[in-house]
């Protein structure tokens, strides 16, 4: 119960500013942690070259491995404590402090608002802002994109966030409340140690090349199972809301590996298909222009509407998803006790 009432709270509230927000610590634990490293490197190799038989690159990489179990040490374990400490107040203020730390763990809701500014920024003619807009979204230079690639870069990012914003915190509470009720906010924690990593450090430039391998390689093992979820609940959601579930698993099953990323191609597919657009092709990063796979068929130019239908497709993928884990925590909580850390709250 604790998880429907979180992802309620998500698709109503979403992140109010006003409200303290876990990823924003471990964002400044992150930041800390990375600056005493490179001091810390620095000292010991000051140039590229060789320092004994250790390489600049190899205690980049040591670092990397550190600053990932560092941070998602201190995370996990932080997580744990506030909810040992809460269930010795009281059972109603451990389940307030595990649905306060579900709920934070998502992002539906933001990443729908975000893409609908978008969206009605392009509604409204305004090219320049919706360019703006989308540079919070993404990576890629927006500066001089025309509308269609203004709405492929919302699209992908709405698919590709599918998994890392709301699919896999899922499955990781889920996950997490087969072992007891607190435990699903503490592995869900862990993802977002991982995942908050990937964002800040996980990037094949030269300054984390090797200081963000570890985390980079953390975070596609993390989202590996759910963004296959999302290859059969992505189709489905398709067909919930009036989209070609047909084409979704046709692309999906055809273009699910073009990509670098062992994961994205998977969400990123089925809307594909689901809309009968193609994502891909060439993207500007840093000033460097990108060929990546196509996925999907150009069947018709991109739409506005694309944003809207992509961002409903999205939150049927989380209902189809929550209306699973409830159905397999009621069967695992029948007959039992209240749930505590020894009992899955669901």
């Amino acid at each position: 119960m604790d998880l429907l009432i979180a992802c309620g709270l998500d698709l109503v509230f979403g992140d109010p500013h006003w409200l303290p927000h876990p990823v924003r610590f471990i964002g400044a634990l992150i930041k800390r942690l990375e600056n005493a490293l490179h001091s810390a490197i620095h000292r010991l190799a000051p140039t590229d070259n060789h320092t004994g038989r250790i390489s600049r690159a190899s205690l980049e990489k040591a670092a990397g491995f550190v600053l990932l179990s560092g941070t998602a040490g201190i995370t996990v374990g932080i997580a744990a404590l506030l909810l040992w400490a809460a269930e010795k107040v009281h059972p109603l203020l451990f389940h307030t402090v595990n649905i306060y730390l579900l709920y934070t763990s998502l992002a539906a809701k933001c990443l729908a608002a975000e893409a609908m500014k978008v969206y009605r920024s392009l509604t409204g003619k305004n090219l320049r802002k919706a360019r703006e807009q989308l540079a919070m979204l993404v990576g890629r230079d927006t500066r001089e994109l025309p509308e269609a690639e203004i709405i492929r870069g919302v699209v992908e990012t709405t698919a590709e966030n599918t998994v890392d914003g709301v699919l896999s915190p899922l499955f990781f509470a889920l996950m997490g409340s087969l072992l007891g009720g607190g435990w699903g906010a503490v592995a869900v924690y862990a993802f977002k140690a991982v995942s908050t990593l990937d964002s800040m450090v996980g990037y094949k430039n030269e300054k984390y090349l090797h200081l963000g391998m570890a985390s980079a390689r953390a975070d596609d093992l993390a989202n590996y199972i759910p963004a296959r979820i999302s290859g059969m609940l992505l189709p489905l959601a398709a067909f919930f809301t009036g989209k070609s579930m047909k084409n979704s698993i046709r692309i999906l099953f055809r273009d699910h590996r073009n990509h670098p990323s062992p994961n994205s191609p998977w969400p990123e597919s089925a809307v594909a298909g689901a809309l009968g657009v193609r994502l891909g092709g060439l993207g500007r990063y840093e000033g460097v222009v990108v060929q990546k796979p196509y996925i999907g068929d150009a069947t018709r130019d991109f739409r506005p509407e694309d944003i809207p239908a992509a961002v409903r497709i999205m939150i049927a993928a989380e209902m189809l998803f929550v209306l699973a884990a409830f159905a397999v925590g009621a069967a695992l909580t029948a007959g039992t006790a209240p749930a505590g850390w020894g009992v899955p709250t669901i």
